[in-house]
């Protein structure tokens, strides 16, 4: 404490803002950690309506479940909530992640602001070796000295009250993590969300499915009446088609008879030719053995 009387004021306005930095958090710790405590002790009371969060978290579920069941993510509610909802404690959360950096920089920040005051303190002491009236200023020698190791102590405890209060809030936040905390709470309203809460709403997926599966079963109503239809209308009008082809047809069924009875008088004319000509092939030959036969008796009778 005698040290402390004699340190310089920079050096004690450093030592009390490290000082009450470090209160600060550790009352930021408590707060954060107990906060989340409070919240998953609600979870697990299954009362959520004490709490204004969790009101908020079941009302984001209910409504995103209604409308995708299953699907719905419910991490990204919680997580989105949290970030809204709880924005206080993860601001504090924050703080406490980068006090320990801060006293450490503190700490530094006081050294080098005390060795400044010693070198200061040193140079002063020396400019009078420079000086006719050394002998004169000897006595003022240990007070220049003094100051220069004021200067000295500035450094010394700043960093050390640094370095100490870095040490004592590690301790405290592995002890009490916050972090853990809202993992475990995350976790928890997770469950609580999925096994608890869902399966007492009535999701407007399976109405969608029902809609879904009603409008197939129209649409395939209405392909097979368009089906009917278009075959209905084919068979009209192929009948129309042969209707107004049947006089065609039944003059051309006559020409083909007409035909037919053209080719079976040809066919008689045919055979009757044929009769003809073989008759006539044989009177020809008979003609030409006569012709022959008087032909030799004519030779004989010369």
């Amino acid at each position: 404490m005698g040290l402390l009387k004699n340190m310089p004021v920079p050096g004690l306005v450093v030592i009390f803002v490290i000082a009450a930095l470090f209160v600060v958090a550790v009352a930021l710790l408590c707060r954060v950690y107990f906060g989340y405590r409070r919240i998953s002790e609600l979870v697990n009371s299954g009362d959520p309506t004490q709490d204004e969060f969790l009101r908020r978290v079941l009302r984001e579920f209910t409504a995103a479940y209604r409308v995708f069941g299953e699907n719905t993510n419910t991490p990204g509610i919680i997580e989105n909530v949290m970030g809204s909802g709880l924005s206080g404690l993860l601001f504090c959360e924050r703080f406490l992640n980068n006090s320990v950096s801060i006293f450490v920089t503190l700490g530094l920040f006081g050294t080098f602001l005390g060795l400044s005051l010693s070198v200061a303190s040193l140079t002063n002491l020396i400019s009078y070796s420079n000086t006719s009236e050394w002998l004169s200023v000897l006595d003022s020698v240990g007070g220049g000295l003094m100051s220069a190791l004021s200067g000295m102590g500035v450094a010394f405890y700043t960093s050390l009250v640094g370095a100490g209060c870095s040490i004592l809030l590690t301790v405290l936040r592995t002890v009490f993590s916050p972090q853990s905390q809202r993992e475990k709470l995350s976790t928890q309203l997770e469950l609580w969300l999925d096994h608890t809460v869902a399966p007492t709403l009535a999701t407007e997926a399976e109405k969608d499915e029902a809609k879904i599966v009603k409008s197939m079963i129209d649409a395939m109503n209405k392909t097979a009446d368009s089906m009917d239809k278009a075959m209905r209308t084919s068979a009209d009008d192929m009948k129309r088609t042969l209707e107004g082809s049947k006089p065609y047809l039944v003059a051309f069924h006559q020409t083909v008879e007409k035909f037919n009875g053209g080719v079976r008088d040809f066919s008689e004319v045919d055979y009757n030719l044929r009769g003809t000509v073989e008759r006539l092939d044989v009177a020809i030959r008979d003609l030409t053995r006569a012709l022959r036969q008087v032909s030799d008796g004519n030779g004989e009778q010369r």
